[in-house]
Order: C-alpha cells, then sequence, then structure tokens
C-alpha cells in the first residue's frame, strides 16, 4: 500500500468523528492504462470534500459530481469509469482505460470506528489483513491475511470482494547526503512514507534549508538506533547513501535483522567488497545476510550528478517491491553511484 492509503484512512477516521455519513472508494480493477493500481483508495464527504487518488483527477471530478447528486445512497455500488469511448475522451483517461471501483457509503457507528482503526494500525505495518465487502449489502469485515503473495483485489466464490491491505511503503534514509535529499523528493512523489535519520545537526540543518524535508520525517538520531527500535516492517526499503562507514555500516548490521524488502548501501565494487569483509568481521554478518545487501546500491543508469544516482536508487528500490529481476549484489558490475 503507497503512503497516500494511509492518508486516506487517517482522515477517515477524522472526518467520522463529525459527520453521520463517509464514502470510501477502492479501485477494484484496471483496463488498459491507469495511473493507480487496484486498491488504491479515496475518502470523501457530502459536501466534496475528498483524500486520496483513483485516476489523478478525472474520474475523481466525476464522482464528486455525482455525490453531490445524491447518486451514491446504496450501501455499496460498482461503478465502472471510461466503458464507453465518450466518457473515456471526457473522463481523459489514459490509452482507453477503464477503472472499476467499490464506492460504500459508510454510516459513522462504533463498528465503523473500531474497523477504521484496525485498517489505520494495519497500514502502519503492525499486520496483514484481507478487507472483504459485500457489494450486494456494503457489510464489511476483515480477517487476517495468510496468503500475502496473492492478488490485491480479488472476489471470493460468493461474490465478497477481497482488498488486501499491507503496511504502507516506507523509505529510511539512513544518513544525509547530497544522492539522499532527491532520494526523498522522488520517493514522496512516488507516494512513500520517507524518514530521514542523522545526528548531526549541521547537516540536518543544510537538509532542511534545501527544501528536501517538506513532508519527510527527520530524526536527529543515528540510523542504526532508530532501525533498531522496531522502525522496519516488511513494506521498508532502508539505503544508506553517506560514504560514511561510521553511519553506514552499523545501520547494514540492524536492517537485516529486520523483515525490509529492500536494504542498500553506496560505494564502489571494490569498496563493497571491503564492505562485506567487514561487515562480517565486525558486523558478525553471515553470507545469507551479506547477500541481503544491495551493494554497489541503484540500477546501472550511467548515473553521475546526485539526482540522477538517487533515481537509480529509488528506481531499483520500486524493481524489487514489484518483484523483477536485477544484478546480482556484489558481483554485478560496478554502477556509477560508485563514487
Amino acid at each position: 500500500m503507497r503512503h497516500l492509503d494511509l492518508q486516506v484512512i487517517q482522515q477517515a477516521r477524522e472526518w467520522a468523528s463529525t459527520h453521520s455519513t463517509i464514502w470510501l472508494c477502492t479501485v477494484l480493477g484496471t483496463y488498459g492504462s491507469s495511473p493507480r493500481a487496484p486498491g488504491s483508495m479515496l475518502v470523501a464527504t457530502s459536501e466534496g470534500e475528498h483524500v486520496g487518488s483513483l485516476s489523478g483527477g478525472c474520474v475523481e471530478e466525476a464522482f464528486i459530481e455525482s455525490l453531490q447528486d445524491d447518486a451514491f445512497s446504496q450501501p455499496a455500488t460498482i461503478v465502472r469509469y471510461g466503458e464507453s469511448q465518450e466518457e473515456s475522451q471526457r473522463l481523459q483517461l489514459p490509452c482507453g482505460g477503464v477503472l472499476e471501483v467499490l464506492i460504500e457509503r459508510l454510516e459513522v457507528t462504533d463498528e465503523l470506528m473500531v474497523h477504521l482503526e484496525v485498517l489505520e494500525a494495519t497500514l502502519l505495518g503492525r499486520k496483514r489483513l484481507i478487507r472483504r465487502v459485500d457489494p450486494r449489502t456494503g457489510r464489511y469485515r476483515v480477517v487476517l491475511d495468510e496468503s500475502p503473495n496473492g492478488p490485491g483485489v480479488s472476489r471470493d466464490e460468493q461474490g465478497l470482494v477481497q482488498i488486501r491491505v499491507g503496511p504502507a511503503l516506507r523509505l529510511i534514509l539512513a544518513g544525509i547526503s547530497p544522492v539522499a535529499g532527491f532520494c526523498a523528493q522522488f520517493a514522496r512523489a512516488l507516494g512513500y512514507e520517507v524518514i530521514v535519520c542523522d545526528p548531526r545537526d549541521d547537516v540536518r540543518r543544510d537538509f532542511i534549508a534545501a527544501g528536501h524535508a517538506e513532508g519527510v520525517e527527520v530524526q536527529a538520531v543515528l540510523p542504526a538506533l532508530f532501525i533498531a527500535s522496531g522502525a522496519c516492517h516488511e513494506a521498508t526499503a532502508v539505503v544508506a547513501l553517506t560514504h560514511d562507514p561510521r553511519i553506514d555500516d552499523p545501520a547494514m548490521v540492524e536492517a537485516v535483522k529486520t523483515p525490509a524488502f529492500y536494504i542498500g548501501v553506496m560505494g564502489s565494487q571494490r569498496t563493497s567488497q571491503k564492505r562485506a569483509e567487514r561487515l562480517k568481521r565486525s558486523g558478525g554478518l553471515n553470507d545469507e545476510q551479506i547477500a541481503r545487501l544491495h551493494m554497489p546500491i541503484g540500477m546501472n543508469l550511467g548515473s553521475k550528478a546526485p539526482a540522477e544516482i538517487a533515481l537509480s536508487v529509488v528506481a531499483d528500490v520500486m524493481r524489487v517491491f514489484n518483484g523483477k529481476a536485477g544484478e546480482t549484489h556484489i558481483a554485478a558490475a560496478p554502477v556509477a553511484t560508485a563514487i
């Protein structure tokens, strides 16, 4: 789940404390090109206030317009946007795409408040759940997700919509550098929750002054200590980009003890080999733990400038998250992040 969906649920909880009814929309399927994946969410009030995204703008406007015309009075409605050529052009859906959206009219009750609280806890990384919704009645409930590799959205034999809900994507930047600043910007654009850890006061001040801290959580702590505190869940990526082994090495030692899906550190091929030897000798890591480290970090894009290197790093994180094959870590050819 993207960080935006966490914002949706948190906003839903806030509006549920001041409204009698809210509407929760979930993308069930996309056909053709679509900027938002199945499972993406949006919450709205009867006044047209909304948080979240279904398509990047066009479908949201159509939904809000229909909502204010009292179109969604049933507990649950499934709508297909862009099905006709005329509608696709009117909504400006890319490449003739079609979006199937579940729209739930949720009366605010104690049951709903507990339901939203459970969803928020799930997005914060405490568990993985399946949210089951009956589109005929609007009834909803959650069950434990016992097969986390299944599709994000599906229907069971009874016709119930099953929506997998897991931790929101998180990027922990272990130390601040020029590359880290651009990584923070790229990751935020992709919907990540971004946390930057660095104990150096002057470096943090420069990071904030450069405008990189907007929407980013900045922690004045050694990254290894923050990681060891339980900050990593299975949707967390940890990247160390400082070239300072006093910061990078301890962060790697702690990160391999967590369920983080991506752990990477910047350096040349030769530096990476030396770091692997050092982490075995001084950090006590074994071969299996070393193999989890992406070093040299990043995809081989021929990157040289900090922004280019950051792009290669964030692209590699997304490659791994999406399950795409890439180069072997230590044995890979040197990339331009090796500076």
